[in-house]
């Protein structure tokens, strides 16, 4: 059980660290909290898409520098998520969380203020970091706030009504894009912020892991970052040139990567983690998720408005069914993964996706919205429904909840990362360069054949779950695994499972007993 904050307005006890039951006032409460909070990230990772053409015209913006608006934010979030994660799980999940909400808040209202796309693209890295603070700790408060039986239910609810503030994005900003202009969608977080702020200090208790312990893995964030940039720069310019040799100095800072966290007395990543093979194995059916899931609203919603005539409400109202689906059954997906085991809905889950996603092969020039476009969400909203909440519980599950934060921070990364590589590459694998943003044949060609690739990769992501995640894997007395200190862990690497390691077992030295799988 985690330690709780001698700070906290409310005194340690069952009703407040792994004692809240997910009916309860209190319970509403801090989901409450978590969604608006997580929603926020969330909600800016998608708005901006609807608006994107708005913002090359108002500011002069080339198709380069409107991914560099997008992917700014997602490079500083994945590679500062898992130090966020970490400095929650050090300093206090809440408190790390209200903070990352304070700059979040702060970088939205320079966004709405930038003069320049420069400047734009300047703030949204600046949110990116609020963003990692704020993300992790999120998931890290329910997992360790929240009573074993009801975990399941509640991160279903967080997953369920977070991804409604994503999906409610292009909605969202279609609308603010219509009426007071695209600068309006940044200006919407500086309220919501303060509403969080009030509620989590008011509802949510303190909590941390004791066992975290040590300096902070600073040159591992470097390292991260530079490998981040270095690959989605060449993604993003095409791979020729300069953009080339940023590639290649790319991975080689990610390879330097690795072997710094296996050197790291206290890695921001702890190659321990990936010791269990349902760890490993989810996360790699996240990346490809989230991939297809990035470059099917960043180019769906230009798709609509360059190609087939909707004007940006019009296309942010075209995805309210999966708003509405997300809404009504994500939670109820959690439950049911719960009941009948995570591997049919991480299954079944990105194969309808896929289908959804098929099925927008028929949204182009003169499209109808209830013919063509809304068979095809529909059906991606239902696969979206039955994935997220146990993809989100299931990684979770393969470590103890004293490593939530780390865990979340690991997936989070892994999601983020992957729509990184997306919004880079998916227009150069197209054909999209330049101002053919603007051209609607241009964009046309380039959907088509990008829906092609994200079809591909939510079934790679179906069919890898199929094979790798086992059944019982949200069963509470299921084994968590324990990593192989001859080859995963560094000389201090904090354990992962709810056991304390003796001297020897911090000296690469497997502890005594039988061993965990």
């Amino acid at each position: 059980m985690d330690d709780v904050d001698p700070a906290s307005q409310h005194a340690a006890g069952p009703d407040d660290v792994g004692g809240i039951r997910l009916g309860t006032p209190r319970g509403r409460w801090v989901i409450l909290a978590t969604v608006l909070g997580s929603g926020m990230a969330m909600l800016d990772g998608t708005v901006v898409n609807v608006a994107l053409p708005r913002i090359g015209a108002d500011l002069g913006a080339s198709l380069a520098a409107l991914q560099w608006t997008v992917n700014a934010y997602m490079l500083t979030l994945a590679a500062l998520i898992l130090l966020g994660g970490s400095l929650g799980d050090r300093y206090g999940r809440r408190r790390v969380f209200l903070i990352g909400v304070c700059w979040f808040a702060a970088a939205s209202a320079l966004c709405a203020a930038a003069p320049t796309i420069g400047v734009l693209i300047f703030a949204r890295a600046l949110q990116g970091v609020g963003g990692a603070l704020l993300t992790p700790g999120s998931l890290a408060m329910l997992q360790a706030v929240f009573h074993p039986d009801d975990r399941a239910g509640a991160v279903g609810a967080w997953s369920g009504l977070g991804g409604v503030a994503a999906a409610v994005g292009p909605f969202l900003g279609g609308w603010l894009v219509d009426g007071p202009g695209w600068r309006w969608i940044f200006l919407l977080n500086v309220p919501l912020a303060a509403a969080v702020v009030l509620v989590t200090a008011r509802h949510v208790p303190e909590t941390r892991d004791p066992a975290d312990e040590g300096r902070f893995d600073v040159r591992g964030a470097v390292l991260a970052a530079l490998a981040l940039a270095g690959v989605t720069y060449a993604l993003t310019e095409g791979g020729k040139g300069l953009s080339l040799i940023a590639g290649v100095a790319g991975v080689l800072f990610g390879i330097a990567f690795v072997v710094a966290e296996r050197r790291s007395a206290n890695p921001m990543l702890p190659l321990g983690l990936f010791a269990s093979r349902l760890f490993t194995s989810v996360n790699l059916v996240t990346l490809c998720v989230y991939a297809a899931f990035s470059g099917i609203f960043l180019l769906l919603t230009v798709q609509l408005q360059t190609v087939s005539g909707f004007s940006p409400l019009a296309a942010g109202v075209a995805l309210i069914p999966i708003t509405v689906l997300m809404l009504a059954l994500s939670s109820r997906a959690g439950r049911l993964s719960k009941a009948i085991g995570p591997r049919l809905p991480l299954f079944l889950g990105p194969m309808i996706c896929s289908a959804g996603v098929l099925l927008m092969l028929r949204i182009g020039p003169g499209a109808s919205y209830w013919t063509d476009v809304l068979p095809a969400v529909t059906v991606l909203g239902a696969g979206m429904t039955l994935v997220v909440a146990p993809l989100t519980a299931t990684v979770l599950a393969a470590v103890d909840v004293q490593r939530a934060g780390i865990a979340s921070g690991v997936n989070n990364a892994a999601a983020r990362a992957a729509g990184l590589f997306a919004v880079a590459a998916l227009p150069a694998l197209s054909g999209l360069s330049g101002e053919a943003y603007q051209v609607p044949s241009e964009v046309n060609d380039a959907f088509h054949t990008a829906m092609l690739i994200c079809a591909g990769l939510l079934a790679a992501g179906g069919l890898l779950a199929l094979a790798t995640v086992p059944n019982d894997a949200l069963e509470p007395d299921r084994p968590v695994a324990e990593p192989d200190c001859d080859w995963y862990c560094g000389p201090t690497t904090p354990p992962i499972g709810p056991g304390r390691r003796s001297p020897a077992g911090r000296a690469g030295v497997k502890p005594d007993g039988p061993a965990r799988t």
